[in-house]
């Protein structure tokens, strides 16, 4: 694996305080992905993207309207935000996702219908970045999406294991779906260890 130069990015997808143990819809272990994160956002990336999730109070994910997720993050809500700790000073974009309440929106580039597109793609594309590495969570739901859609989109695309956690599915299951899909997989250490002096 080449290292980290100009010509890539860290997206650092839903590190809010509700998927944190003892939010809304908690992942475990998320906390302690942020001094991992946070050490990453500090490597000669192009760019650092920060995905939030912002949800309407009647968002159709939630279960109060028949979806299948606990009410979480929703704008404005103490719930909805980066997680205590995350170099916000390093995140060099802020994206929002999940904005309309008739919709779900996992992936940081569009929402599930992709009928809505977030800028991403043409963000990236006008900073020149030509891969990508995908770090937060859900390993199986919006980093999944998250990793897909940048493939599709035609972005070299690593999904940093060791940064991510998953709030169901097997870890091992999930890198093995994303790996026939051409979507790499490595470890943070590595990453880190090209650019230690």
């Amino acid at each position: 694996m080449n290292p980290v130069t100009c010509t890539d990015a860290l997206l650092v997808i839903d590190m809010q305080v509700d998927f944190l143990p003892g939010g809304a819809l908690a992942v475990a272990g998320a906390d302690g992905l942020v001094p991992l994160i946070n050490r990453l956002s500090h490597l000669p990336f192009g760019v650092v993207v920060a995905s939030q999730d912002w949800h309407p109070a009647d968002h159709v994910s939630f279960e109060t309207c028949g979806g299948p997720w606990p009410v979480h993050c929703v704008a404005g809500t103490r719930g909805a935000a980066l997680a205590p700790g995350l170099d916000q000073a390093a995140m060099g974009v802020l994206l929002r996702k999940g904005l309309d309440p008739d919709t779900d929106s996992y992936s940081a580039f569009a929402d599930n219908a992709h009928q809505y597109r977030t800028g991403l793609e043409g963000l990236l594309r006008e900073r020149g970045i030509s891969r990508v590495f995908v770090a937060g969570v859900a390993l199986d739901y919006c980093v999944a999406h998250t990793a897909r859609d940048a493939r599709q989109a035609g972005f070299g695309t690593v999904v940093l294991h060791d940064a991510c956690r998953a709030v169901a599915q097997d870890t091992q299951a999930v890198l093995a779906a994303l790996d026939a899909q051409g979507i790499n997989h490595a470890a943070s250490v590595e990453l880190l260890a090209q650019h230690t002096t």
